[in-house]
């Protein structure tokens, strides 16, 4: 195995879940921007596709019903449209901020004015040259609390008073200072007056959208008119393999190239004619409780699964070995915010969770239900672990695996569930991405926690403009999960993506993305 080590940040992860709301757009058929005899043709073979400069990629989940970056819900999609679309500043593989859109930009003393200015010539897939108008209005819409609901709302943008000065400029004047602002601004930029985005998307980066079949395939092309350097790649397919037991097929029958978020498992029946890239996932897998619904509204029995559960053998059995453990909501790739400390917070010690069980009036134990989404081997791997070391303190636990679709729907949306496995990751390169989600008004706030001083402190932190002090309070957030042991953290898991030989490049982000622009096949 191939094994790559990252210096540091690593990423790509299954979800950020990091999820918000469900925008509308097609269901079934295929939707896209070219004529379907042209989208729908598939170069047969590895070999026929590397001629061309073609690629298929894995991937385990369908795309949000809408496509508009704006709306997105599922890491997945950022997963995939990350090469379509481009924000002022874009991210790289080592987690600094670059130029995209905007060729350079300055801050003032008092860090309340950011001034941009835009890259001459860039132009949208549909041939539309960016203009300070599609700026302006692409992060007004985010920041406009009258916004249609499905249009996810970051509170960096309502923060944010904006202006155009001259034809290339666009001027950002916040009403407080803002450490972690220009994060914010990889989001999407998008053409003001194009009305199609849910159905046949158009962004700036080095892949526009062709097509989408639902449950099937989405294909991208690349867009010659890229500002800056062209991919190598000329096509790339992404096939939907929901079913775990195929993805190791479709590697093997020739039908997919790369399949990224493998298990060990899976690695080591993969076989000749790989190689297999290895990072981590840069995600906080846990056992995720709803704080709401009994008996985990006590904190005492939320305390005693803490105990119950033993991390390292999870990583032993289900993973041999690979992952590394967590104690709080923040995983290492975010090194000056993670905690290492908290990461045995919690000792497995049976003992202890059988005396809280009784404090807590469950001297027997009890019955609850994992959901698990069934399309993520991992996370079943997991609840089966889990399942088995709940026994030995009298907790009866029983997987209900569920579709993506319903997980997004039912578990995350509409918070019907006891316990979730599942993986968390930040929207964007900040810590707030991942602490901010369980603030008791957060709307993505799905396991319903509800404590008085995480409210405070995140309250502080937002006020706060000063680095270091930020940070303590960040830290201090993540200590009030473990203390209060909102979930039982797991890992940061390893990730395996397996790419057919031939073919070099995947790079790990910070964040859940797959940047086609790097990956290539060899001369």
């Amino acid at each position: 195995m191939k094994k790559r080590i990252l210096t540091l940040l690593a990423a790509v992860c299954l979800l950020s879940a990091v999820l918000s709301g469900c925008g509308g757009g097609s269901q079934n058929g295929t939707t896209g921007t070219t004529d379907q005899s042209t989208a729908n043709t598939q170069t047969e073979g590895p070999a026929a596709r590397a001629a061309a400069g073609e690629l298929n990629v894995g991937i385990a989940q369908d795309l949000d019903s809408s496509l508009d970056p704006h709306k997105t819900v599922k890491a997945g999609t950022r997963e995939v449209m990350f090469n379509v679309f481009e924000g002022l500043l874009k991210p790289d593989a080592s987690g600094n901020l670059n130029p995209a859109v905007a060729e350079s930009y300055t801050v003032s003393e008092d860090h309340l004015l950011y001034t941009f200015k835009l890259r001459a010539g860039v132009k949208f897939h549909n041939g539309q040259e960016v203009t300070p108008e599609d700026v302006i209005w692409s992060y007004q819409r985010c920041g406009d609390a009258n916004a249609p609901a499905d249009i996810i709302q970051v509170a960096a943008f309502a923060n944010v008073e904006m202006y155009q000065e001259g034809d290339d400029t666009v001027c950002f004047q916040l009403q407080e200072p803002n450490n972690e602002f220009a994060s914010y601004l990889t989001t999407a930029v998008l053409p003001k007056d194009y009305t199609e985005q849910d159905t046949a998307p158009v962004g700036t980066g080095p892949f526009k959208f062709v097509s989408r079949t639902a449950q099937e395939s989405v294909v991208l092309e690349r867009f010659d008119d890229y500002w800056g350097e062209k991919p190598d790649l000329t096509k790339v397919t992404y096939k939907i393999i929901e079913n775990a037991d195929s993805i190791l097929l479709s590697l093997q029958s020739g039908a997919v190239d790369v399949f990224a978020h493998l298990t060990t498992n899976q690695i080591q029946q993969l076989g000749d004619g790989f190689h297999v890239e290895e990072g981590t996932m840069n995600l906080v897998q846990a056992l995720y409780l709803n704080n709401a619904e009994k008996p985990f509204d006590d904190v005492r029995v939320r305390q005693a699964l803490c105990y119950a559960i033993d991390r390292q053998q999870i990583l032993d059995l289900a993973f041999d070995g690979y992952g590394t453990l967590l104690g709080s909501s923040m995983y290492p790739a975010f090194s000056k915010y993670f905690d290492d400390e908290l990461t045995n917070y919690y000792t497995y010690n049976t003992e202890k969770a059988k005396e809280l069980l009784t404090e807590a009036g469950y001297p027997n134990g009890f019955d609850m239900t994992i959901t698990v989404p069934s399309n993520y081997q991992s996370h079943m791997d997991t609840a089966q672990v889990i399942v088995e070391q709940l026994k030995a303190v009298g907790i009866n636990a029983a997987i209900q695996p569920v579709t993506w679709e319903s997980w997004v729907q039912d578990t995350y949306s509409n918070r019907q569930f006891q316990s979730t496995v599942v993986g968390v990751d930040a929207s964007n390169m900040t810590a707030r991405a991942m602490l901010e989600r369980f603030v008791s008004t957060a709307s993505r706030d799905f396991i319903n926690y509800n404590n008085a001083d995480y409210d405070a402190l995140f309250a502080q932190a937002q006020a706060c403009y000063d680095d270091g002090e930020q940070t303590a309070l960040y830290r201090a957030m993540e200590k009030n999960l473990a203390e209060n042991a909102a979930n039982v953290y797991i890992q940061d898991m390893a990730d395996f993506v397996a790419v057919r030989d031939g073919l070099e490049g995947p790079s790990f982000y910070p964040i859940y993305v797959l940047d086609l622009s790097t990956i290539h096949y060899t001369k």
